[in-house]
Order: structure tokens, then C-alpha cells, then sequence
């Protein structure tokens, strides 16, 4: 079976098999509801702790923790170590972590300096690694110092990004609030916009009582302390304010902590495949190439929680759209050229950011036994970077990590004294398009320029809304009672708008609850973790090292729709199909320890039956499979090794095994395709590296030059069988350059070579389901992609093929300096607990 991401090898140093990357076993069962409240193991046994076993826990962040212009001697110190750990891949030892990670110990690192805020009653101490330690004998004096240090080591970032975070809290469609500050746009939000934070900013108060105004206290504390920072050193600066937190809170969740909103592009998908292939045939392959709800599918659980594709009865709110007809509304139309590299086609799917991972074992399967975990989230690499280390502590709270520039008096990932967490993207579906069915007040035949729209009854105008102006331009767009219009399109041949709905929408400063909660301390326990976690509305995987244990928590705003609708498609607004509640607590994916003791996540799915984004696909192959080869026991470095290793492997050489085996069936056409397939065997075989471990500028091995070249055209040479001239636009729409292609390679080609498969496809592909002509075509792509690099190389060697090594630099290009490229999460922290312990 295929959806294990926990594939053990009794030698923890070994190389696994090739066939253990296409045969592999289940993850253990998880507990969820009532039973992971009351234990946070599945195993009878308590560990028994190592002699001298004690808490460690360290963390890094490139390039480094001060973010200002000129950069200063804390600006690039953290590179060499991150970059340092990269080639050691799974060679990794107790001092390796000590060299490649500072301490986060809740304490200084080395001797401090203190910088004066003139405030009684704040202490503000930075380490040797410029890392603040603010302690405040309140805690409005610590989220005083917090706002100072951020307004000195991000001002930079303040300055980019604070007019630009207004356009995540108010949906602007087609626009990228990351890429607006990245790009250094001006933003300058409207009285309309900027009325979104007041509104928010009550219901802080109305919804949350006294923590909501304690929330709102805070932040004004912060907001302070950066203003006064600013003032003492006499910098001419905008003053900040708690609504510069709100909208700070917005950005990030609008980045990392949403998902869905694809359905018009699926839809349009959808309608151009059945064109192509017949209605029947089209829809098979539509429903293939979506890869939801596959058996197969990487979990984290193993236990099934319902939240399907078809949300029950016959699909009647679901609308078609025709083959051809979206339009995007493009709300940079009238500066000419379109929103440029700072916007998306506002129709199609929004951006999506995943890269963060997490690996925790409990202590029984650790051999100290602790708790332990290597977790982090992959936020890009920026110079200044979007989080920043800093150690919070003031009366009921000592907690250190990385907090978000602009809300830094709580902590986004990090540890307490009994505890640590850590977020990955999970993508869900948090966001519907409506299709809303247009007319004219006076019956005459609507048109896609028509302002009105039929929802329970009524002919009904849309809402204006004014953002303000990006560039000087305004931003002005067409709201229903579902949210923006971000397009339009045909149904049946009548026109509608397309809208996007979300359900956090003016809900982002609900958000910092959970923050604060992580931050005081109050997740010490498996139960409240799950309900800490549970108040975060952002779409995250959540996971969790205590001293009890392990755990896991998928948290969001999830709606629960209508029957009759097929969540990947547009829903009708006509008012039949509104959403009815939310998922509470419990049926959200969470569990503790499985009985291997592992818990992984990769942005993986979370559990059977539990389907993520409209837009977010999961087959049988995904990445989270290369956490493999765990030690038994293991200790801390054996988990940093696991994840080191996984960050240079090749993530499309997971499925190289069972094309090689299909390959087997027959002779080589030539000797350099033969020469190829070995050089091919032997670097899967050891883990496919891409990497430039001696850092001479070119990868160590050919494989990745090969594999480069050969990924495409053998992924366009199994779907052309069935998709002809449209495969290219359906390896486009359907990303098929990543793991969706490696699972519909994989999926595809072992139903042909006879294997057991779970949840088998619609169609067949590769060889229009013919193994030998399959063979045969897999053959002639690869002597063809062999060939040309033969002639690019300069001979019939492939060993020396060896192509110049990945290097990735930190935008927007402040900075010259980068490091080689790595799968690997930009914060990261790890973290032993003794159980029943303290530090």
C-alpha cells in the first residue's frame, strides 16, 4: 500500500532498496477524539528515560536575526551555519548540532549588551547573535519591548510592508499582498479599507470579552514600543498602531494560512477535457488528473475523519462553467498591462506557499526517552526576513522563538518551558467561488458587464468597494454577498460573476487568540494544545512536543456546505447552497503518537478521508515519503539526519523505481539509454542527492542533470495516450512538474505492471494501457533526452554530465550573498523533553 510516510530501516545509517520507495507499509494507528484527550501514546508502557537524559532544544534562522540597511554583523551570521549542516545529509552527530544551531534555551547566548528604552520596568538584553531577550515586569512592558526591538531589527521590513498588509485584509482581487511588498509597490489602502480594522478590532472585543480586549492592550503596547523606538533615535517614521497588528495578522494568514478558492479554474478544466475527449471520457480524466480523495495518499493519521469531495445527495448546486469562457477581472486594467508580477489572474487559483515540515517522536520510540522534534516553517528566504527570534518573558510567560514582524509580543513557532510547536501550510478549504447568476433590474437579457445578480429572489446590485490606489491607481471592485467579484464567465451560455468567499474574511485579528495562548503557556497539556490550536481560524498543521508526549492538530475555519455540491466545482449563489456552520474541535484531524511513534508532516494530507483545498491535490506519491530510514531508537541527531537527508533528495526520484522497472521489461535501444537507466539506479539508490557538497559550483552527481531533463517529456509521454494535444495544458493546470505528476506516473504505471492499487484510475495512461507500448515509448523518450545531453556534454559519459549546482538568494536582492539550495524549513528548531521533567 502506498500511503506510508514512515518507512523504517533497521540500520539507521543504510540505504534503503529501491523497492522501499514503491512498497512500503502503513503509518500506525492514530487516536483522535476522546481517547487522544486522555493519553498521548498508543503504547501500554511508559518510557523509561536514559540515565542523565535532559531537555536541549536549539534553533536558526538565515540569514540572520538583524534585518536593517547597511547590514550589520548580525545580518548574515546564521548563513554559515545553516548552510553548513546542508552536506552532512543524514551524517549528522550531537556536535554537528551544536556547530549548525544556536541554543534556545531560554536563555542569552554568550555575553549580552542591553540596549535602554527609557522605560522603567523593561529589559531589553541582546545576545551574541543579536537574538533580543526582552523581559518586562509587565506585560505591557514586555510587548513595549517587543515592539522596540522590531522597529530596530525590521524597520526595514515595517517600512515595505505596513500600507501593503491592508491589501490581505481587504481581498483585493488579483493581488498579491507578499508580492507587493517584495516588489515595493504603493499601496496606499482607502477610509473604506482602513474601516476594516476598526471592525475588526470590535470584534476582538465582542466575540473574545476581556481576552479580546487584553489582545487589543497588547498590541497597543507593541505598537508603542516601536514608536518610541523611533523617536529616540530621532527617525522620521509613520507611528504604528494595533491596527497595524491586525493587518500584520491578515498578511501572514493570507500567505501561508488559506487554502481553496480554485473551483473556476477546475470547473474550466473540467469543461475543456470533455470538450476534447466527450463528456464521459472527459470527466474520467478530469476526475484522475484532480487526485482527491486518493486512498494512496501520504497521511499523517491513519484514522479516517469525514470531510469529503461530495458534501451529499445528488450534485445539483454545483455549476458548470463553459470551455473557454473565464474571464479574470484585472483590477490594475486601467494602468494598462495588467497587475503585472505582483498580481494572479484573479479567476484562478490564489497563491499557495508550501514548503514546511515537521518530524516528532514520542518518547517511546526515542532512545533516551523524550519527546522530541525537528520542526519549522519554510517562509522563504528573505533579507529582512519575515520572523524574527526573540525571547519573551514578563509575569506568566517565558517563551522563545520566531515571531511575526508586526506582532511580535506573541510567538508564532517556538517553545515554552514544557513545551514546543511548530506550523505547516495545510491548504484548506477556506475559500468557495460562487457563481452568481447576472441580471437587470428591468428583465432585459444580462450581459457580463451587468451590476446586479440574483440571490434569494431578488435581482440584487453588487457592492462597491473602494480599496484605494496601488501605484496611484485605483483599486476599485464589485462585492456580493459572498465577497469579491474576481471574474466572469459562461454557464449553459449565461454569463455569471464569479465571487470569492472566505471564511476568515474580516476574522484575522480572531487569530492572535491562539498566539497568545501558545505564548502564556496554556498548551502544556495534549487537551490544550488541541483547543489552543482549535482557535487559530488560518488553515495550519499543528504540531506538537510536550513532556507527555506528541501531538497533532489540522486547525481552520471550515464551512460545512450544503448537500448537493461537489466542493471542487463553483457554487451556485442564488442562496440554496450557503454554508451552515463550521467543523468544531473534534472533527478536525488530530492524534497523538501512532504506534510507530512518529508523527510527520510535509504539507501532506492530514488523514484519510479528509480532503484539503479544492486546488490542493494529494496522489499516491508525495515528498513527506523521504522522512524514511529511521534509526530504532532514535535520538535527537538521527531525527536531524532523517530531515537533512530528505532536504537534497531529488523529489521527483521517487517514482524513478517504477519507471525502471518498466523499463526492465526489454533491451536498451541503445547503449547510452542503458548507461543512462544505471547512472539513474545507482543515484536513487543512494538517496538522489542534488547536491554541490564540496560547494565547487557544479552538483556531485549526474542524476539531477538527467532527471531535470528527463522529468518533463517522460510525464508528457505517459498522459499524451489520453490527452493528445491538450497533455500540455494539463500539465500545466494540474502542476504536474511535482508529486501530482509522480503520482499519476506511479498509479499508472503499476496498475500496468499488475501490482495491487488502491483506488485505481478512471483511464488508463501511459501506452493507452498497453505495458509493452508503454515500454517501448518510456524508451524512446529517454534515448531522445539521452542523446541531447550527450550532445550538450560533449560525450556518451553520463557520470560527467554534471550541471552547475542549485544556489538560492535572499529577495528582493538586498544582499548578495546565497547558500545551496535545500528543501528545508528557513526557521527551524529542535527540541528534546524529559517527561515529567523541566528544564
Amino acid at each position: 500500500m502506498r500511503h506510508s510516510i514512515d518507512r523504517t530501516a533497521t540500520n539507521g545509517r543504510g540505504r534503503r532498496a529501491a523497492v522501499a520507495l514503491v512498497a512500503v507499509a502503513l503509518v500506525g494507528a492514530a487516536c483522535s477524539g476522546d481517547d487522544a484527550d486522555d493519553a498521548a501514546s498508543t503504547t501500554t508502557d511508559a518510557p523509561v528515560v536514559a540515565a542523565g537524559a535532559a531537555d536541549r532544544s536549539y534553533y536558526v534562522l538565515p540569514p540572520g536575526n538583524f534585518g536593517g540597511i547597511p547590514t550589520d554583523e548580525h545580518s548574515l551570521d546564521q548563513l554559515p551555519l545553516y548552510d553548513g549542516l546542508t552536506p552532512l545529509r543524514d551524517e549528522v552527530t550531537d556536535a554537528d548540532i551544536d556547530e549548525h544551531f544556536l541554543p534556545q534555551d531560554l536563555a542569552p547566548v554568550g555575553p549580552t549588551t542591553e540596549e535602554p528604552t527609557g522605560r522603567d520596568g523593561v529589559e531589553i538584553l541582546y545576545d551574541s547573535f543579536g537574538i533580543p531577550h526582552v523581559t518586562g515586569e509587565t506585560r505591557a512592558d514586555m510587548a513595549f519591548g517587543a515592539g522596540w526591538v522590531t522597529a530596530r531589527d525590521r524597520g526595514l521590513l515595517l517600512d515595505f510592508g505596513l500600507d501593503a498588509t491592508r491589501a490581505a485584509v481587504a481581498d483585493v482581487p488579483g493581488i498579491d499582498a507578499f508580492e507587493l511588498v517584495l516588489e515595493l509597490r504603493d499601496y496606499q489602502p482607502s477610509e473604506q479599507a482602513d474601516a476594516l480594522l476598526d471592525d475588526q478590532m470590535d470584534l476582538l472585543v465582542d466575540e473574545l470579552g476581556p481576552e479580546g480586549e487584553e489582545i487589543i492592550a497588547d498590541a497597543t503596547a507593541f505598537a508603542d514600543g516601536g514608536n518610541a523606538y523611533w523617536a529616540a533615535n530621532d527617525i522620521d517614521h509613520e507611528p504604528v498602531s494595533a491596527k497595524d497588528v491586525i493587518a500584520a495578522t491578515a498578511f501572514i494568514g493570507s500567505i501561508f494560512g488559506a487554502g481553496g478558492g480554485s473551483e473556476a479554474s477546475n470547473a474550466e478544466l473540467l469543461a475543456q477535457l470533455q470538450a476534447g475527449l466527450g463528456d464521459e471520457r472527459g470527466t474520467q480524466a478530469w476526475e484522475d488528473v484532480m487526485l482527491m480523495g486518493d486512498p494512496e495518499a501520504p497521511t499523517t493519521l491513519e484514522e479516517t475523519f469525514d470531510y469529503g469531495v461530495r458534501t451529499g445527495g445528488d450534485v445539483t448546486g454545483s455549476v458548470a462553467i463553459d470551455a473557454g469562457s473565464v474571464e479574470s477581472f484585472d483590477p490594475m486594467e486601467d494602468a494598462g498591462g495588467g497587475a503585472g508580477t505582483f498580481g494572479y489572474p484573479a479567476a484562478g487559483p490564489p497563491p499557495d506557499r508550501q514548503a514546511s515540515n515537521w518530524l516528532l517522536v514520542d518518547p517511546a520510540a526515542s532512545a533516551d526517552g523524550t519527546s522530541m522534534g525537528v520542526l519549522g516553517p519554510q517562509l522563504g528566504y528573505y533579507y529582512p526576513e519575515i520572523v524574527q527570534q526573540i525571547h519573551l518573558r514578563a509575569p506568566g510567560i517565558d517563551a522563545q522563538g520566531a515571531a511575526v514582524v508586526g506582532l511580535g509580543m506573541y510567538i508564532l513557532i517556538g517553545r515554552t518551558a514544557d513545551y514546543a510547536w511548530s506550523l505547516t501550510s495545510a491548504s484548506h478549504d477556506v475559500r468557495d467561488v460562487f457563481a452568481e447568476v447576472l441580471c437587470e433590474p428591468d428583465g432585459s437579457e444580462p450581459t457580463r458587464e451587468s451590476d446586479h445578480y440574483e440571490v434569494d429572489g431578488e435581482c440584487r446590485p453588487f457592492e462597491v468597494f473602494d480599496a484605494g490606489t496601488l501605484d496611484g491607481v485605483p483599486l476599485v471592485f464589485d462585492q456580493s454577498v459572498h465577497g469579491p467579484v474576481i471574474g466572469t464567465a459562461t454557464s449553459e451560455g449565461r454569463p455569471v460573476a464569479l465571487t470569492r468567499q472566505r471564511s476568515t474574511y474580516g476574522r484575522d485579528a480572531i487569530n492572535l487568540l491562539a498566539l497568545k495562548h501558545m505564548t502564556e503557556g496554556r498548551a502544556s497539556t495534549v487537551e490544550g494544545f488541541y483547543e489552543t490550536a482549535n482557535e487559530f481560524e488560518f488553515t495550519f498543521n499543528w504540531g506538537w512536543v510536550g513532556r507527555e508526549g506528541i501531538a497533532f492538530f489540522s486547525s481552520g475555519r471550515l464551512p460545512v456546505r450544503a448537500e448537493g455540491l461537489d466542493r471542487r466545482l463553483p457554487t451556485s449563489g442564488t442562496g440554496e447552497y450557503e454554508w451552515t456552520g463550521f467543523l468544531d474541535q473534534d472533527e478536525h484531524p488530530h492524534g497523538t503518537a501512532p504506534a510507530s511513534g512518529r508523527l510527520l508532516n510535509w504539507n501532506n494530507q492530514s488523514a484519510p478521508g479528509f480532503m484539503h483545498g479544492d486546488g490542493t491535490s494529494y496522489g499516491s506519491v508525495h515528498r513527506v515519503e523521504t522522512f524514511d530510514q529511521w534509526p530504532e531508537p532514535v535520538d535527537l541527531a538521527g531525527v536531524v539526519g532523517v530531515m537533512n537527508r530528505s532536504a537534497t533528495e531529488f523529489p521527483d526520484s521517487l517514482i524513478w523505481p517504477t519507471v525502471s522497472e518498466v523499463l526492465a521489461g526489454s533491451e536498451a535501444p541503445t547503449p547510452l539509454a542503458r548507461a543512462v537507466v544505471d547512472e539513474l539506479d545507482a543515484w536513487v539508490a543512494d538517496d538522489a542527492p542534488a547536491l554541490d557538497a564540496d560547494d565547487d559550483g557544479t552538483f556531485d552527481q549526474a542524476g539531477p542533470t538527467i532527471a531535470e531533463a528527463l522529468w518533463e517529456p517522460l510525464v508528457m509521454t505517459a498522459i499524451e495516450p489520453v490527452f493528445g494535444d491538450q497533455a500540455e495544458l494539463v500539465y500545466e493546470e494540474r502542476s504536474l512538474g511535482s508529486d501530482d505528476g509522480a503520482s499519476i506516473l506511479d498509479k499508472d504505471l503499476r496498475t500496468l505492471l499488475g501490482e495491487d492499487v488502491e483506488g485505481p484510475f478512471n483511464l488508463q495512461y501511459c501506452g493507452a494501457g498497453s505495458l509493452e507500448r508503454c515500454r517501448d515509448e518510456l524508451w524512446a523518450t529517454l534515448d531522445r533526452v539521452s542523446g541531447e545531453l550527450a550532445a550538450e556534454y560533449g560525450n556518451d559519459d553520463p557520470s560527467t554530465w554534471l550541471m552547475e549546482g542549485w544556489r538560492t538568494g535572499f529577495a528582493p536582492d538586498l544582499i548578495p550573498e546565497t547558500i545551496r539550495t535545500v528543501n528545508r524549513p528557513t526557521f527551524q528548531q529542535l527540541i528534546e523533553l524529559v517527561p515529567g521533567g523541566g528544564s
